[in-house]
């Protein structure tokens, strides 16, 4: 299915206007949802709308939105008076300030979408200035759903991929966190060495589409069980060891990690030892065919 845009306006920079759409670049339809049934029937519930004073179902004709600016007090706020909120990010992305990509700490980092030019004339100056980003986040503002949100813009292969951003005050400093307030910040040098030499045992290059999450395969493979009437084993639970010595943990894992590397390449070269006797059993089996003829 095509991808919908949710948003079309302007990215702005400097005098530059150029038309362009965004597209959510992330997708939650692999995600398992569930539905809340009657357990004596099976039949999904209903939500409904009851007002407590009036004592009866409405309807949603019937429903308003309310603010509520003293206790039990509310004011009324009709969609109409929403539409009136007219600030420049409900048509365009001003980019008021570039930073270095790298400048963005993840922490921030909320949600991400594409922005693809509108229109011909838009896809040329989109293009320049993509380019001209390069190593770059320009740094703005959009109202989306609603709200205004502070983005990040920066180029991303053949286009640009925008980041809603938390605001400063959304994040919860380090500091918050009680547990962490104790932690030593001196470590023993011997036990950082073994540290290292584990972390580097398992390091690689980097692709994320090697990782699946299995959570929803099994939990899709108890839903097909269910459906076919099979019986559920659960796999038993494996504790984790306690660590007592983190020295001694540190170089098991250490000794864990060649050991897995030899059985690895011990089953490569079963498998080229396997294919060369393969190829010579074929080179044999022509070399008698051409003999005979």
């Amino acid at each position: 299915m095509a991808a919908r845009p949710t948003w079309k306006g302007y990215i702005k920079v400097s005098l530059v206007n150029i038309p362009v759409r965004v597209y959510p670049a992330t997708e939650s339809s692999a995600t398992i949802s569930f539905n809340q049934l009657h357990a004596e029937c099976q039949t999904k519930i209903q939500q409904k709308k009851w007002c407590p004073k009036c004592e009866r179902e409405i309807t949603s004709a019937e429903v308003v939105k309310g603010y509520e600016f003293e206790k039990g007090r509310w004011v009324v706020v009709e969609e109409e008076d929403i539409a009136k909120v007219k600030t420049e990010s409900t048509k365009v992305i001003n980019l008021l300030q570039f930073t270095d990509e790298t400048a963005i700490d993840p922490m921030y980092v909320d949600k991400a979408y594409y922005l693809a030019p509108e229109g011909a004339m838009a896809a040329d100056a989109y293009s320049v200035m993509r380019e001209g980003m390069k190593g770059k986040a320009g740094i703005g503002k959009v109202a989306i759903h609603g709200r205004e949100y502070l983005v990040a813009v920066k180029p991303h292969k053949q286009g640009m991929v925008m980041y809603t951003l938390h605001h400063a005050a959304e994040i919860r400093t380090i500091d918050q966190i009680e547990e962490l307030r104790e932690v030593r910040g001196k470590v023993n040098p011997a036990e950082m060495k073994l540290a290292r030499a584990v972390i580097e045992s398992i390091e690689g290059d980097l692709n994320l589409s090697d990782y699946k999450d299995e959570y929803q395969e099994g939990l899709r493979q108890i839903i097909d069980a269910k459906i076919a009437g099979e019986e559920i084993v659960a796999p038993e639970e494996v504790a984790p060891p306690k660590v007592v010595d983190l020295m001694e943990a540190l170089r098991k894992s250490l000794d864990q990690v060649s050991s897995n590397k030899k059985k690895t390449a011990k089953a490569v070269t079963g498998t080229a030892s396997k294919k060369v006797t393969n190829i010579r059993s074929a080179a044999k089996s022509v070399a008698k065919k051409l003999k005979a003829s």
